[in-house]
């Protein structure tokens, strides 16, 4: 989604000619086999692992990280597998989302009118709010050390980037929409009546 709004803003006369459609076969393709290819290689290593008790979670779903803590295995092994992983699966995207979003921001300030500055970035505000959300939330779970102390706040921020951002995601993308706003003003007007 960042490339396509770098190519919205930063390229718009070509944007067409790049972003047709095998371009976003590919794209969506893409996705579905990292994903599918990140849970298998992760699950095969986790059916490798002996575990020796207690036999419970202390979390909401099975993440690494308390998954980890139920192990007698060697677990350097599968620490390592999840750093090697996290840099096609999570550091490249991410730095291509920034390096995107630098391109956009720099094209954005070179914009001569405030007016089209302002609809300009207004273009990707709703893709910059659920990227920062879910990056945020999950840079913070992973380099905050999951100890007694901070397992409860883990949680949290777990929860956050597992539930409420997918939820709040086509909320978000919605009230881009010029129709979608104008129903939910008037149903917050017609409660505010009553």
């Amino acid at each position: 989604m960042s490339y396509d709004r770098y190519l919205a803003i930063c390229r718009p006369l070509h944007y067409s000619t790049i972003m047709d459609i095998r371009l976003q076969n590919f794209l969506v393709i893409y996705c579905w086999v990292l994903g599918f290819l990140l849970t298998q290689i992760t699950l095969t290593f986790q059916c490798q692992l002996y575990f020796c008790g207690p036999y419970v979670i202390n979390h909401f779903f099975c993440d690494p990280a308390p998954f980890l803590q139920l192990t007698c295995s060697h677990k350097a092994d599968f620490q390592l597998m999840i750093l090697i992983l996290t840099i096609p699966f999570i550091v490249l995207p991410f730095i291509l989302v920034l390096i995107s979003y630098i391109c956009v921001f720099k094209t954005i300030l070179g914009i001569s009118s405030a007016k089209g500055r302002k609809k300009t970035f207004l273009t990707c505000s709703s893709h910059l709010t659920v990227v920062t959300m879910y990056y945020g939330t999950m840079i913070t779970i992973y380099i905050v050390p999951a100890n007694g102390e901070t397992l409860t706040i883990n949680k949290l921020i777990a929860f956050l980037y597992i539930v409420v951002t997918p939820l709040l995601n086509p909320i978000i993308y919605c009230l881009r929409n010029q129709e979608m706003r104008a129903v939910m003003e008037k149903l917050i007007i017609v409660k505010d009546k009553q």
